[in-house]
């Protein structure tokens, strides 16, 4: 697995068409990547999960996971903001030393923005075929709270300490608590061909431990909730003694 780090230049045009529209930056995200076997998923193949952040200084940083090494040669000159070399933009590592360490009992920091959702109308059909249902929104910290300890349960973790929170002070990354974009669709809004795509965000931090290796292992890989192609579902960890 590995785990990349960009530091984004908001002044540059392409970057904030990205930055506002999260179908943009899921299309230049996968472009790092080559293309999948026919008929799969090219996000689902390569394992890419991505987040924003917002950095110290308060410019947009996209965190990349996947399973294969991806290449950001492809990225539009400007696109990043120029460091000087440090430190390195972008930057790339192998985090498997760190998934290796993942045992039960283990206290780690994490973070994730999620898109808390529950599923309506998924009632049985007459031919016993269960209807995918109509997700929508959870609202207020309950909520969203236990939503989390929900997923923590199937992931193999156990929360020790959260707090949840929709928006991300001091930062220039604008719109990080409602993620929107839009992708093409055979019969769109108004007949335009588009969907306007809509996220409720929600970033989740704390104190987490290991209960089941296997099962957290396979939530950090592939991610937890909805909206993977949108910036949900990374989940990062590091050590107690370290920042996430």
């Amino acid at each position: 697995m590995y785990l990349s780090r960009l530091i984004l230049n908001e002044r540059n045009r392409d970057a904030r068409r990205d930055l506002a529209d999260c179908q943009n930056l899921h299309r230049t995200i996968m472009g790092a990547f080559p293309q999948a076997p026919a008929a799969q998923d090219a996000r689902e193949h390569f394992g890419v999960l991505h987040r924003l952040d917002a950095g110290r200084d308060g410019h947009p940083v996209l965190l990349v996971q996947s399973r294969a090494a991806p290449d950001w040669s492809h990225l539009p000159a400007g696109y990043l903001l120029d460091s000087g070399g440090e430190p390195a933009n972008p930057a790339c590592k192998s985090i498997d030393g760190g998934l290796d360490a993942l045992q039960p009992g283990r206290e780690l920091l994490f973070r994730v923005r999620a898109n808390p959702t529950r599923k309506i109308n998924t009632r049985s059909g007459p031919d016993g075929r269960r209807s995918n249902g109509t997700r929508v929104e959870l609202h207020g910290e309950q909520e969203w709270l236990a939503w989390l300890g929900r997923k923590a349960g199937q992931s193999g973790f156990r929360l020790l300490s959260v707090r949840a929170s929709p928006a991300v002070p001091d930062t220039r990354v604008a719109g990080l608590d409602r993620i929107t974009g839009s992708r093409p669709v055979a019969n769109g809004v108004n007949g335009n061909g588009r969907q306007r795509l809509t996220f409720f965000s929600v970033l989740f931090e704390g104190r987490l431990s290991i209960a089941d290796a296997k099962l957290f292992r396979a939530a950090v890989e592939q991610g937890i909730g909805s909206g993977k192609a949108y910036g949900f579902g990374l989940l990062s960890v590091a050590p107690v003694r370290a920042a996430v």
